[in-house]
């Protein structure tokens, strides 16, 4: 088959979003364009919206974010390709992420509400990068946990050599996580990637692996101890540490003569921001983070159906604004401090349940284009994105995206009742190896979980769907309910 070509859809966007000059940055996460504009006002949003290849435009976290789905990544490709080689030299150098990180995302907001929307900015821009890979490497583990049940035979031994050679694989995405998420953060904020990898690579390095797990003491100062942490799988403590590299980078660039600059920024760099985070930042927030983890996965655990409930209700709201950007970074500290988390239990039916809703239009409709549409979203919604479902097909038609709440309410009501727990990163029907517990393979209460609650959001969703929330003579609405940030309309 030839390969589809995206450079006239690429041209569209640029001219729509008001032309190369008003582009500070672009960045993409799984299905989204996400630009930093000058000017978003010049931007023509309902244009947008009608052209074939967009599926929505949403205005978020101080970015102008046009939504593709799935080909969102060749999209990407043809747009940078358009903006021209020094474009492009600017986004590998980091240098266009500086203007995004410190533009005021949206002027005549307060101050608050800027600041918010930059720190979604700069998670998002960390985390965007390493999903895919730790959403993979969730899945091997799973299979590897499957593979050992007892039930089914103990197919692998998890001492052999096979199953620790893989399990190495999969291990190495969250082992070596800081380095991953400094070096994008890095990229984003507009620092030295490679300076900033180094400093992941301090923290992970065996001998303070070693010390943080054993709690070493450094040195004591009136009696308070600072000690060494284990950083592997952290995420917070490498993005400060990115953007502290960025900082202290820059002002030594000012104050060090130029033949000074190649071999003693980055050893200054390295020497201060790594000391820095080892002493002081690193230990108050991957703290503050494990402590907000391990906090929210006890509420919902302790909570049971109504925290699932709630919860199943609501959180693809938030998906909508692409607030949930802020919920990923918690989910990964909690798996990766207890190796498990009940609200990623609870989150992955609410992707199952937006499927199972926009699967029902696809079979029930008799519009060749909803159908294909609704097919192609329901197979991504099932492997775990929502966003094409969402803004393609269940926004548009307001009561699909109810009938898709109503389900993962029910999902969520199950999965919290049976206190079930997710052991991996990947959800919806794909990542339902995520279910098994490695550390317990002959537990199999959190699958059952996964089948009853993933049964139940499919049923709910497809006959709410069906009988009440689509049929062909609805009237598609041009755009989604609401696109405001909400912390903004409460300012």
């Amino acid at each position: 088959m030839a390969k589809k070509d995206y450079t006239a859809l690429a041209k569209t966007i640029i001219k729509d979003v008001g032309g190369p000059s008003n582009i500070n940055n672009l960045i993409h996460c799984i299905t989204r364009l996400r630009f930093y504009l000058k000017d978003e006002s010049i931007a023509k949003d309902s244009v947008l919206k009608q052209t074939d290849g967009v599926i929505d435009v949403i205005k978020a976290s101080g970015q102008y974010q046009v939504v593709i789905g799935n080909e969102v990544t060749n999209v990407y490709d043809a747009v940078v390709q358009e903006l021209g080689p020094e474009f492009a030299k600017k986004l590998d150098n980091g240098a266009a992420g500086e203007t995004a990180a410190t533009a005021t995302p949206e002027q005549g907001g307060n101050r608050f509400v800027s600041g918010i929307n930059k720190l979604i900015g700069v998670i998002t821009g960390s985390m965007t990068p390493v999903i895919g890979v730790i959403a993979a490497s969730g899945i091997i583990k799973g299979i590897l946990a499957l593979l050992t049940l007892p039930q089914l035979g103990a197919l692998l031994d998890a001492k052999s050599t096979l199953y620790l050679t893989i399990s190495a694989m999969a291990d190495s995405a969250f082992f070596f996580l800081p380095i991953m998420v400094g070096f994008a953060a890095a990229r984003y904020l507009g620092g030295d990637p490679i300076v900033t990898a180094v400093i992941g690579g301090v923290l992970t390095y065996p001998q303070i692996v070693t010390w943080g797990k054993a709690f070493k003491t450094m040195f004591s100062i009136g009696g308070f101890q600072f000690q060494f942490l284990n950083y592997t799988y952290s995420i917070f403590p490498m993005i400060l540490a990115a953007w502290l590299a960025k900082k202290f980078g820059n002002w030594l660039k000012q104050v060090l003569p130029s033949y000074l600059q190649m071999i003693f920024n980055p050893l200054l760099t390295i020497l201060v921001v790594s000391a820095i985070t080892l002493l002081i930042t690193g230990p108050v927030i991957q703290g503050a983070a494990n402590g907000i983890a391990d906090f929210i996965n006890w509420l919902v655990q302790a909570s049971g159906w109504l925290g699932g409930l709630v919860i199943g209700a609501f959180y693809q709201v938030l998906v909508i604004f692409g607030l949930h950007w802020g919920v990923v970074p918690l989910v990964a500290q909690q798996i990766s401090g207890s190796g498990e988390s009940a609200l990623n239990a609870i989150i992955s039916g609410t992707m199952v349940s937006q499927g199972a809703a926009v699967l029902a239009v696809a079979i029930k409709s008799r519009k060749s284009q909803l159908k294909e549409l609704g097919f192609a979203a329901a197979i991504s919604a099932f492997c775990g994105v929502t966003e094409p479902a969402i803004y393609g097909v269940n926004l548009r038609y307001r009561r699909v995206f109810v009938s898709g709440l109503i389900g993962s309410a029910v999902s969520g009501f199950i999965t919290g009742l049976m206190q079930g727990n997710m052991f991996g990163f990947t959800g919806s029907l794909i990542g339902f190896s995520s279910f098994f517990n490695p550390k317990n393979p002959g537990d199999l209460n959190s699958f059952y979980a996964f089948l009853l609650s993933s049964l139940a959001a499919i049923v709910v969703s497809f006959l709410v769907t069906w009988f009440w929330g689509y049929n062909d003579q609805m009237v598609k609405g041009e755009k989604v309910a609401k696109k405001q940030n909400p912390a903004k309309a409460k300012a």
